[in-house]
């Protein structure tokens, strides 16, 4: 089993708005053979970071609104989410090193604003 969680539409917002950890938004299809090349990337990250981050899939053939309202054009594309907001994208086949790198800082990043929160 793919410890990638699957959201919809209904589960978007408590899954990725309201998460109180970064989030990696992977909209991908199943036809994308690129998506299928980043699939297991996804895995190892979500293993990884699994409770400091969370990586998660909207397939856009099942989700076409949650495609639109996040303007996607091509795919793979890859959203980083951190306290509700959008704080950076991505689109393509991404070197893991990089995404490793970008939720790293992602994750400290919420640990400092906690920090200074609590």
């Amino acid at each position: 089993m793919s410890p990638v969680k699957h959201v919809t539409r209904q589960s978007f917002q408590a899954d990725v708005l309201q998460s109180p950890v970064p989030v990696l938004v992977d909209f991908y299809a199943d036809w994308c053979g690129p998506c299928r090349i980043l699939a297991p990337t996804m895995e190892r990250l979500s293993e990884e970071f699994a409770g400091r981050a969370s990586v998660v899939k909207i397939n856009i053939d099942q989700e076409p609104e949650l495609a639109n309202q996040f303007q996607v054009q091509s795919i793979p594309t890859l959203i980083f989410v951190a306290g509700g907001n959008v704080v950076a994208r991505t689109s393509g086949v991404a070197a893991e090193a990089s995404l490793r790198n970008a939720i790293h800082q992602l994750t400290a990043n919420s640990a400092t604003i906690a920090r200074r929160v609590g």
